[in-house]
């Protein structure tokens, strides 16, 4: 384990780790953030570049697609009509999820194009990593079963015989819709210089 590489991801987060209240969500997921593949830090959100805005493509595109999807989740969350049908925990591990969806979306180790079950991947790897971390066993289950159905109704691919599960409850339907505001093409989203959503 590299202590400084792990530092440098977990800043790269800084933003959306705030926007989780409860704090030992917050050591779980910046624990969770060290655990990923360096990769996830370099790569584009799209390997084809048909699916995704334009700040998502290049150099740490799949970087910033994750922090407009938790952005969005946020800016729901701030308002009330929308909030008030979650509790303070289930806000905070849907944005758990929406940092980790897309976290092996290449693969353990790093392919040349999307792995289609990567929703199952993120998944097991969280399992497989729970001695690391403090969160119950509900809440594991809570965070592996959104992500895995992120995808919506794109849950079958020609290039591969697994079927990922489609969204059934809220919690999962509303990280979906996250997932999925944030990979449409009108979006502009503007970064600073530390790929930062601007204000």
């Amino acid at each position: 384990m590299n202590e400084v590489k792990d530092k440098e991801k977990i800043e790269s987060f800084k933003p959306e780790i705030e926007c989780i209240k409860n704090e030992r969500y917050k050591e779980n997921i910046m624990t969770l953030i060290g655990l990923l593949p360096d990769y996830f830090f370099e790569v584009p959100a799209s390997s084809t570049g048909k699916y995704h805005p334009f700040f998502a493509l290049g150099e740490k595109g799949l970087l910033r697609h994750t922090k407009v999807a938790v952005r969005i989740a946020k800016e729901l969350f701030d308002d009330e009509s929308v909030s008030g049908a979650y509790s303070n925990n289930e806000k905070d591990l849907m944005l758990m999820a929406l940092i980790m969806h897309d976290g092996l979306k290449s693969g353990l180790k790093k392919s040349e194009y999307t792995n289609f079950d990567h929703p199952l991947l993120v998944s097991n790897y969280i399992k497989e990593n729970k001695d690391k971390l403090t969160l119950k066993e509900n809440e594991i289950e809570f965070l592996c079963n959104v992500i895995q159905s992120h995808m919506g109704p794109w849950n079958t691919n020609s290039y591969s015989n697994v079927v990922l599960p489609k969204p059934q409850t809220r919690y999962q339907r509303f990280v979906h819709m996250c997932d999925y505001l944030a990979s449409r093409k009108f979006l502009d989203v503007r970064f600073d210089e530390n790929d930062n959503i601007q204000e």
